[in-house]
């Protein structure tokens, strides 16, 4: 028996009736088309899956659809502006954070997570928030240098805010529901010239 559901992922709303077993991660990538957010683990280990759900980064392989009804979704695709990358999205590409780019967006939206709550996080509070996420290349050293560097971009302020508006921003613990348990799964603590990488806005793998 399917459940329907409505969600709103990066702006968009989907109504769609869905398995009750169907993960997240797969109503993003074969429903809604979007293939940035990966499938690594499947066992909430790699975080290469983790998008927002109103506003707060969850690992999309431990959430089922039926528990994000209602919520609002933010992807990797949904980061940028346009053409125009996010500060963060940029951070990655400019300090190198990222080699074959398949855990980059899960990485930038854990990245994110710690920002909106914390706009001044030093080296080992960037760490901690992202020891949830793994780096198959062992790219850390660049990635916490992206963060920083996004911080020091003043990324933090206006634009991260940005992602969110619209999409009811970030869920009090009395308004998840049924997602509570989503946010629990949370392993985390709460260039120049040429293409961007495709890890950095999505793209297909």
């Amino acid at each position: 028996m399917k459940l329907p559901v409505s969600i709103t992922v990066n702006g968009r709303v989907w109504t769609q009736d869905v398995e009750p077993r169907l993960l997240l991660v797969h109503f993003i990538r074969e429903i809604a088309g979007l293939t940035g957010t990966k499938v690594g683990c499947d066992t909430s280990q790699c975080g290469a899956c983790t998008v927002l759900l109103d506003g707060m980064a969850v690992k999309a392989c431990t959430c089922l659809t039926v528990q994000a009804d209602g919520a609002s979704v933010t992807t990797i695709e949904g980061l940028a502006s346009g053409s125009a990358l996010h500060e963060l999205q940029e951070a990655f590409w400019e300090k190198h954070g990222l080699q074959c780019g398949f855990c980059t967006p899960g990485m930038v939206l854990a990245a994110y997570d710690l920002l909106r709550a914390n706009p001044s996080p030093g080296a080992t509070e960037i760490r901690h928030a992202l020891e949830g996420n793994l780096c198959r290349c062992t790219g850390y050293h660049n990635i916490v240098r992206a963060v920083q560097y996004a911080v020091s971009r003043g990324a933090p302020a206006a634009r991260l805010a940005g992602a969110e508006r619209g999409r009811g921003g970030p869920a009090s613990d009395g308004d998840r529901g049924p997602r509570r348990a989503c946010f629990a799964r949370w392993g985390g603590g709460g260039g120049s010239g040429g293409a961007k990488p495709p890890g950095l806005a999505g793209g297909r793998s």
